[in-house]
């Protein structure tokens, strides 16, 4: 039963798009990861997915609307729905997700990582 610093686990890596895992409980992961730029349209056929901001200001793009997610909120993106997150400026977040989840769900591009393959610091 370790406390978990986040912005010190923040602090240890500058790569953007590279979550790294800081902690798992009943089949999640808490993961924490920097943002910069457009992401591509993904969905996640059976996993709800939580971005919590530490950091700046995520615009989570949906089909049909927008939402921006400041530091210190969250928006829980249910199963099955397209999104894309968008980071005009670094952000920090805390991503909570099923263990096996892929970080593109079902599209697959250069940043894809598969949950096994997720470093854990």
């Amino acid at each position: 039963m370790d406390v978990v610093n986040l912005q010190q686990k923040l602090d240890s890596f500058s790569e953007t798009w590279v979550p790294k895992v800081v902690g798992s409980l009943n089949g999640q992961y808490v993961k924490v990861a920097k943002l910069e730029g457009e992401y591509v349209w993904h969905s996640h056929e059976h996993e709800d997915e939580m971005f919590l901001v530490m950091h700046g200001e995520l615009q989570l793009e949906f089909r049909e609307r927008t939402v921006t997610v400041k530091p210190g909120e969250f928006c829980i993106v249910p199963r099955g729905v397209s999104h894309r997150p968008i980071a005009n400026e670094l952000v920090s977040i805390v991503l909570f997700e099923p263990q096996t989840v892929r970080n593109t769900g079902g599209a697959v591009d250069e940043r894809t990582i598969e949950a096994d393959d997720l470093e854990h610091i």
